[in-house]
């Protein structure tokens, strides 16, 4: 007796014992009921599912816990890495410079205002250099830091050798450091546009992972029209932004309609609730409704304006929307148990 008063006194004493004891018997408790539940259902296939939004009385799945600031920051980010291509093509075909300049600074303004987003979601600016500290090809988040750092870096070279000749300085070493910089730029700037993608595509969110095919397409050209209608509302009228903007628009209808018709457990969020509302008006703006504003009135500038803020508000949206319907995809357990027992691939 007093041998087992000592030995319950020590575990109770012990913060590290007791935990684990509780634990050992929780975990017994579940393959108690799983063991009594496959008895009575004789299902092998059927996880043991207890409430609505519960796997053995624990979230199947985290939601997203990304501030607003993320949203915003792909937003800027698919319009920023895009601009820096759209400069560097201009340059290749020996387009007008009051054309390219513009286009650099919407790169180098994206950039500066991008890592500001982000490290107001993160809290503390040293969590923003501690995703530097490693730099790993199979996390998107951390090449997504790195993708912002060199671009960031790129078009600040890029921008920079470009005033400098734009103002006389006409040393040759600037023009190829204009070049490289340009060039460098392209390529990371085409990785921000796309990774943002590929970032939220990549997790367990049933929603996110089950159109992770298109989302890197959807916000590249969600970011090409979104710089071509910015360049628009500054007053460059020019027919390459008109033919931009319809390809814009009538890719995002075509993907409106993709994401429509593909009706699964999975998709519910973007289908049903105040979340599919968004998600709706979303494609209805930078989609079908900008295109057809730019099809009737694109011959006058208030119609060019028109289109130009229609798909700039559906693009901003839609990218709130993806964040809001992971949200609600992540607390939809039961989808996610349903697509597992249909062998739906996710």
């Amino acid at each position: 007796m007093s041998q087992f008063a000592d030995d319950r006194a020590a575990t109770d004493s012990s913060p590290s014992l007791a935990p684990r004891k509780a634990t050992e018997a929780r975990l017994e408790q579940i393959k108690l009921a799983a063991g009594a539940a496959h008895a009575r259902d004789g299902n092998r296939l059927s996880p043991q599912i207890q409430g609505r939004d519960s796997y053995y009385e624990l979230p199947a799945l985290k939601p997203p816990v990304w501030t607003w600031q993320v949203p915003l920051y792909f937003f800027l980010g698919g319009i920023s890495g895009v601009s820096a291509c759209m400069a560097f093509a201009a340059q290749l075909l020996q387009g007008d410079p009051e054309l390219i300049r513009p286009l650099l600074w919407m790169a180098m303004i994206g950039a500066a205002i991008c890592p500001v987003l982000l490290i107001a979601d993160l809290g503390r600016p040293t969590r923003f250099l501690y995703m530097l500290r490693v730099f790993k090809l199979r996390s998107p988040m951390s090449m997504g830091a790195w993708i912002l750092v060199a671009f960031s870096g790129c078009i600040f070279v890029a921008l920079l050798g470009h005033e400098l000749l734009l103002h006389g300085f006409a040393y040759p070493f600037l023009l190829v450091v204009r070049w490289i910089g340009e060039f460098s730029a392209t390529i990371t700037g085409l990785l921000l546009a796309t990774y943002t993608g590929v970032l939220i595509g990549a997790t367990a969110i049933p929603v996110w992972s089950r159109n992770r095919n298109l989302l890197p397409a959807h916000f590249l050209v969600s970011g090409l029209g979104g710089s071509a209608a910015t360049l628009e509302l500054f007053g460059f009228l020019i027919p390459p932004m008109q033919f931009l903007g319809y390809a814009a628009c009538g890719f995002e209808t075509v993907l409106g309609a993709i994401f429509e018709l593909r009706r699964s457990p999975v998709n519910a969020p973007i289908h049903h609730g105040k979340v599919a509302l968004a998600f709706r008006l979303a494609g209805l703006f930078n989609g079908p409704l900008a295109l057809g504003v730019r099809f009737f009135w694109g011959s006058v500038p208030a119609g060019r304006y028109a289109a130009a803020i229609f798909f700039l508000a559906g693009s901003l949206l839609s990218r709130y929307a993806w964040i809001w319907a992971g949200r609600v995809s992540a607390r939809e357990v039961n989808s996610q148990f349903a697509a597992q027992r249909a062998a739906e691939k996710i």
